[in-house]
């Protein structure tokens, strides 16, 4: 996880590489948004817990085991549990929804500020994706465009491997003086 002072407001481009793809959704998970509010993880469940209610499954899910593991093991390099230790309880991971509400939950300035470069982060992502898709429509539609124009190339090149096998295929006129 990149560093982050309690005291500056995050940039999204440090943001970006706190968001996980989970269960097709991109997520912040629960120790992350603690760190980035500036608040221990323990006081973070129990807002959310006393406000259930503002948290449907779509903005917010316990991970697995499974999920927990795979992204400890994504995360290797910046995740060392101490010899013994487990993670007692399973993180939370909250949707760009999510995230919205626990700004009404967690009202202190450093959760708007968070908030605000949160969503920007998420804006941001959703465009670099938008862009990566009308790239790939264009790639293809140049595929298509040259595959055409190269068709009628690979045509011209089997007609005349066609023609030089046909006329391989006939016997030679021998030169010279024929009784």
């Amino acid at each position: 996880m990149p560093s982050i002072t309690h005291g500056s407001t995050p940039k999204p481009e440090n943001l970006a590489s706190l968001i996980y793809l989970l269960r097709g959704e991109k997520v912040l998970l629960s120790e992350h948004l603690a760190e980035l509010y500036a608040v221990p993880v323990k006081v973070l469940n129990q807002a959310v817990k006393r406000n259930i209610d503002r948290f449907p499954d779509d903005f917010m899910f316990r991970l697995t085991r499974d999920e927990t593991d795979a992204v400890l093991r994504s995360r290797s390099q910046t995740v060392t549990l101490k010899r013994g230790l487990n993670i007692k309880y399973l993180p939370y991971a909250f949707t760009e929804q999510g995230v919205a509400m626990l700004s009404s939950v967690l009202r202190s300035p450093r959760a708007v500020e968070v908030n605000i470069a949160i969503m920007r982060t998420f804006v941001q992502l959703r465009r670099l994706m938008d862009s990566n898709r009308d790239l790939a429509r264009k790639i293809e539609a140049m595929e298509k465009k040259y595959d055409e124009q190269f068709a009628v190339v690979f045509d011209a090149i089997k007609q005349l491997i066609a023609e030089d096998q046909v006329s391989k295929a006939q016997p030679k006129r021998r030169i010279g003086f024929t009784p």
